[in-house]
């Protein structure tokens, strides 16, 4: 393992992806206790995507009262329903947000009519802060389906509806979650960099080769939407972890 920040972005490269988890799921773990030693009940914002699956495992194997945790996602693909089997709401439902008994599940509902669906979830987060990002950064470096394109670093908006560039479709079939380019939804509704940049904590799960770039542009880039993950070496408490592979670019 090896520890060592960017600005003040901390980050942690474990020596395997199973370790990666681990470590990730203690950091976790450590600021819901601090969280809860002080408040009734906290939020948490989960990334739904198989980058994701050895911190969620790991995560499940924690002493957590997760009964004091309100759960929220981060995106979901227009008009898929939160049954469907390839929509991020079924993800978390499967690997997580049906295995902890929260305090309460909050699906975004990205079948209602995109206005509506937006106002909804932005007054769900308004009166329920985020206090702790569980997120992953993509191949072109988004955060959320904040793409290069789209992402705003003083967006207005909680939740809005996006376009996926082409590197953020092609990911979703590199990580098996499509057959082809074709089958995967070309719009999505997404948190804002800004509502996930509020969190008082921010654990960043990021492993495998396909993500090795991304990761040293996020780290050694300059700060600036051409790779939004960039904006996270900003935040006052957040912490990356890297398996060998995300790794594999880093100048020692």
């Amino acid at each position: 393992m090896k520890n060592f920040k960017v600005e003040k972005l901390e980050v942690t490269v474990a020596d395997s992806r199973k370790e990666m988890g681990k470590y990730a799921a203690d950091k976790c773990e450590q600021y819901i206790n601090e969280l809860l030693a002080s408040k009734e009940h906290i939020n948490m914002v989960f990334a739904a995507a198989p980058s994701q699956n050895e911190f969620l495992e790991s995560l499940l194997e924690r002493d957590i009262d997760f009964s004091r945790i309100n759960a929220f996602h981060m995106d979901e693909y227009v008009g898929l329903a939160s049954t469907h089997n390839q929509s991020f709401g079924y993800f978390l439902t499967e690997h997580i947000f049906g295995k902890a008994n929260f305090r309460s599940v909050n699906l975004i509902n990205a079948t209602a009519p995109i206005e509506e669906a937006c106002a909804q979830y932005t007054q769900l987060l308004k009166d329920n802060p985020v206090d702790i990002v569980c997120m992953g950064i993509g191949e072109n470096g988004h955060i959320a389906f904040n793409d290069p394109p789209v992402a705003d670093f003083n967006d207005p908006f909680v939740i809005k509806k996006v376009e996926l560039d082409e590197i953020c479709r092609n990911q979703q079939v590199n990580d098996g979650c499509f057959a082809n380019i074709d089958l995967v939804p070309k719009y999505a509704l997404t948190l804002t960099v800004p509502a996930l940049f509020s969190a008082s904590k921010i654990v960043c799960t990021v492993p495998a080769i396909t993500k090795a770039k991304a990761t040293r542009r996020m780290l050694d880039g300059e700060i600036s939407t051409e790779c939004p993950a960039t904006i996270l070496r900003k935040h006052d408490c957040a912490h990356l972890f890297l398996d060998p592979d995300s790794a594999s670019l880093l100048e020692e």
